[in-house]
This record gives C-alpha cells, structure tokens and sequence, in this order.
C-alpha cells in the first residue's frame, strides 16, 4: 500500500521560501522518478519539478533558479526548496512518485498541500 504524505505549505509574501517535505511509505517497486506537481484554480496540473531513478533533474521553466528539487532514497523521503516565492507560485502542491509496476509506469499522489503567496 503506497502512502504519500507532504508537508510545509503555508502562506508566505513575495519574495519569501518553504520547503516542502513528502515521505513515502509501502514502496516495493522500482522508483521511475519521484517529484512535484501543482494545480493552481483553474489550471490544469503541471509538473514543478522530478528526480529520474538516475538521478537527472527536470524543472519547469516557471520555477528554474529558484526551486530545488531533492531526495533521501534512504528515508524515502523526496523535498522542494522554494524561494524568491511569487504569487503565480500559488498552488495545491502535490508529491509524485512513478513506480514500474512490470512493464507500466503507474503514478501515485500525495494528498496535496496548500502554498499560497500573498503579500
């Protein structure tokens, strides 16, 4: 049974950082890539930011240069540092990991957390 649980939304102004946290438990297959999405109101989900099983990081390009992407592989444990926030940043983000699962790729989603930048 995989779980995914983020953490470190909150309300911040312009300009300022969080760090989100997403632990992940009952991983038994193969790790694809493990990363952030976000849906803004109105928006359809967009990737922020993902971690290939080699290591190889992908940013959109929205959020290059100040969002930093990372992973504990062995506490299972995948992070977003944010900083010089903005309010298009405003967002339900949530934690992604993709699992090959035999010869398909399956997704899975944490529950989301709210980030909101507002001065």
């Amino acid at each position: 049974q995989v779980q995914l649980v983020e953490s470190g939304g909150g309300l911040v102004q312009p300009g300022g950082s969080l760090r989100l946290s997403c632990v992940a438990s009952g991983i038994i297959f193969s790790v694809n890539s493990m990363g952030w999405y976000r849906q803004a109101p109105g928006k359809q989900r967009e990737l922020v930011a993902e971690i290939s099983r080699g290591g190889l990081t992908n940013y959109a390009d929205s959020v290059k240069g100040r969002f930093t992407n990372s992973r504990d592989n062995a506490k299972n444990t995948v992070f977003l540092q944010m900083n010089s926030l903005k309010p298009d940043d405003t967002a339900v983000y949530f934690c992604n990991v993709k699992l090959q699962i035999i010869a398909t790729e399956m997704p899975y989603w944490g529950q989301g957390t709210q980030v909101t930048v507002s001065a």
